[in-house]
């Protein structure tokens, strides 16, 4: 950042103008605590009781490694998820809750599973789990391993099938049915499926399976709202007694020998103890000699004679050994049913320009260079048309007021009234309508929802969730429409949190204060340093509203829609609601606080302002007690305390009546101290009157912390230096 030897005069005149119609508005906003909020009720349809708290289901997503079943959950998960280790040892699954719409569903993903037919310690774990959770019965209570925390059965399993070894994961899954719970198939990596030239035809392998089968791409969020909205239908019809695919039977040559395995199982004794549906029982004992064989011989010796006999005679009997045929008919009945449902062609693949836009977007290595640009987009309207508009509306309609300086009172409360109405249009005009029409846009195209899917995981490191990206960036421009952005894209606790980190961004009234003075006194190197204190403010304050808001974050599942073209009506009504709240909820408090700073101005209150902050100025900040009033004035509009600072201190070049030390420590507590009216109105709005005033305590209690911090270190160095 070049150093300048004199201020830029033209810089200053437009700082004064753009500045002198807020030069009569005050922190004093008590007067208007009884605005009205209103809040949109968000209508859905109820197609039966709501699934959460109690009524929650637990939905375990099971596949093979490498079908992407992590990917699916790490799409949905929340801001915090639970590790555990299935009864003790093995494998760990991961939990968190989500949020379906209105529904919430505890969702589990449980360690990579190849099949039952090869039952390792791992898989009979797993396999334990899906069976009977932490509620294990009599041939299990006697294991050293017992489950350490509560932990129930699933009620609906989410199996993850990979499109490109469909074969595969047909056999996973012909063994899953055999648990006889409600399911839900993922046909993940569609993509690389077309890129092969493969279409599966989904509703006939559907038909197939005897359950809902959605298509997915995982890694790019896609079919995956549709995937868990399934999920918790499914989960609503199981409470029915339905959605139950059907167990799939052995071929009847192999289902011939597998009868006096069977008529073991029927004893009530051992139906009884081991609590596992027959058919799969019956599958473990004939194919396994692993944790179910071993369990019958301890519990039932007599019995396990008979099925070693059994199992003889099959063997005997069939051309290869009764556990191999069982697991070479599973394979030619998987080897079919892909056959029945895939063939070569083109059906369903997605127009080029579709791909391509998918791989900026949502690729997981690339997708980043896509959020950049549309980043960079934000920025571009922050720093150039906003600025732009600014200068050919507003600086003009403030330049048209300037000669008007009524002596007698009635003429001052008349000029504040008019500055406010310029106030509101310094807000409007130049930064909300651009950057929500911009946010619109970005919605109704469906690239936003993209951008908030590839930097989700970003924002689980402040407790949040991807969709909050765009108001954080545009709250570089100004907080007010970023907090209307935050409000359009969550809620609860979410939206708590996110409109009270907002405030901390350096919006571009305070980034003009930082580059004018900075620039000059600091240089380029304190520049940088400055705008990098905002970014490590928000990461702590993001730690401490963890604190104030322990509870646990939902996964919320990020809905992927196909791109479109934006219509004029619909971005232009869009643009309007998510605008039109600071009418009624900004204006009032521009001119009734314009009103009251007129007044203390006429009457001259000057000295008593800055006699009542001199703890702050002089005595914490160190600063000249002078600054009191632009301090105070700063609360409506940050770039109005430059012009400020030099009618109080009575100079143009700052560096005479302050040191080095001083100019840095007003810069940064400047920048973090108080939202200005404007923003704490929306928070009022957004947030109610609890939340709007914590944010001005937290606000002054970090700025005096981090100016604080960062005046002793220059001061000891200083005082160090000779």
């Amino acid at each position: 950042m070049p150093h300048a030897d004199k201020p830029d005069k033209e810089m200053l005149d437009s700082f004064e103008l753009s500045a002198h119609y807020n030069a009569r508005t005050i922190l004093i906003i008590v007067f208007f605590l009884h605005i009205p909020m209103s809040a949109a009720d968000s209508i859905a349809p109820l197609h039966g009781p709501g699934l959460r708290g109690n009524r929650r289901p637990r939905v375990a997503i099971v596949g093979n490694a490498g079908a992407g079943k992590h990917s699916v959950f790490r799409a949905a998960s929340s801001t915090s998820t639970r590790h555990e280790r299935l009864a003790g040892i093995g494998p760990a699954y991961e939990e968190c809750l989500v949020e379906v719409g209105i529904d919430q569903i505890s969702l589990v993903e449980l360690p990579a599973i190849e099949g039952f037919h090869a039952l390792d310690d791992n898989a009979s774990v797993v396999l334990k789990y899906l069976l009977w959770g932490d509620r294990w019965p009599a041939i299990a209570r006697h294991e050293a391993h017992q489950p350490p925390t509560a932990f129930a059965a699933p009620d609906v399993l989410l199996v993850v099938l990979d499109a490109t070894a469909l074969v595969r994961d047909l056999e996973l899954a012909q063994e899953l049915m055999q648990l006889g719970r409600p399911m839900v198939f993922a046909l993940n990596h569609m993509d690389q499926a077309r890129a092969h030239r493969r279409f599966i035809n989904v509703r006939a392998l559907s038909t197939k399976l005897g359950a809902p089968v959605v298509p997915t791409v995982a890694h790019m969020g896609i079919g995956l709202a549709d995937l868990f909205t399934t999920a918790v239908r499914v989960a609503r019809d199981a409470g029915a007694g339905s959605a139950r695919p059907p167990a799939c039977p052995p071929s009847p040559h192999i289902q011939a020998h597998l009868q006096p395995i069977a008529r073991i199982v029927q004893q009530p004794e051992v139906a009884e103890a081991f609590a596992a549906p027959e058919t799969l029982l019956v599958q473990q004992l004939a194919e396994n000699d692993g944790y179910f064989a071993q369990e019958l011989l301890e519990h039932f010796p007599a019995r396990h004679a008979e099925l070693l006999a059994a199992r003889a005679a099959a063997d005997a009997a069939l051309p290869r050994p009764l556990a191999d045929e069982i697991h070479a008919d599973r394979h030619h009945r998987a080897a079919l049913c892909h056959e029945d449902v895939t063939r070569p062609g083109q059906e369903g693949e997605q127009p080029l320009w579709q791909r391509w836009a998918d791989d900026l977007f949502l690729h997981p290595r690339w997708g980043f260079a896509g959020s950049l640009a549309v980043f960079a987009l934000v920025l571009f309207f922050v720093f150039e048309v906003s600025a732009a508009l600014d200068g050919l509306t507003v600086a003009r309609l403030i330049e048209w007021a300037e000669p008007w300086q009524p002596p007698d009172l009635a003429g001052v409360v008349g000029r504040a009234i008019l500055d406010g109405f310029i106030g509101l249009a310094g807000i409007v005009i130049p930064y909300m309508i651009p950057l929500v029409l911009l946010l619109v846009l970005l919605e109704e195209t469906g690239i936003m929802h993209r951008v908030a899917f590839v930097v989700d995981r970003g924002f689980h490191r402040l407790g949040l969730h991807g969709g909050v990206a765009l108001p954080f960036l545009m709250g570089l421009g100004c907080n007010v429409p970023a907090l209307a952005a935050t409000a359009a894209v969550t809620h609860g606790r979410d939206r708590t949190v996110a409109s009270l980190l907002i405030t901390f961004l350096p919006c571009s009234a305070r980034s003009a204060i930082i580059l004018a003075v900075g620039g000059k006194y600091l240089g380029g190197f304190g520049v940088f340093a400055l705008f990098m204190l905002a970014p490590i403010v928000v990461s702590l304050v993001g730690k401490l509203l963890k604190r104030r808001y322990p509870e646990t974050t939902p996964g919320m599942i990020q809905d992927i829609p196909p791109y479109a073209i934006p219509t004029l009506r619909t971005v232009m009504a869009n643009t309007w609601e998510r605008s039109r709240d600071i009418v009624t909820i900004v204006l009032p408090l521009l001119v009734a606080g314009s009103i009251v700073l007129a007044l203390l101005a006429y009457f001259g209150a000057d000295t008593w302002i800055n006699l009542v902050l001199t703890p702050v100025t002089g005595w914490w900040l160190g600063l000249p007690v002078a600054l009191g009033v632009p301090i105070l004035f700063g609360v409506l509009r940050k770039e109005l305390s430059l012009l400020m600072i030099f009618a109080a201190l009575g100079t143009q070049e700052l560096d005479a009546v302050m040191d080095t030390t001083q100019i840095a420590t007003f810069l940064v507590f400047l920048t973090f101290y108080v939202p200005c009216v404007s923003t704490f109105a929306m928070m009022l709005k957004l947030l109610g009157r609890r939340d709007a005033f914590y944010s001005v305590t937290l606000s002054i209690g970090v700025a005096l912390l981090v100016a604080a911090t960062v005046r002793w270190p220059l001061e000891l160095a200083t005082w160090l230096t000779p």
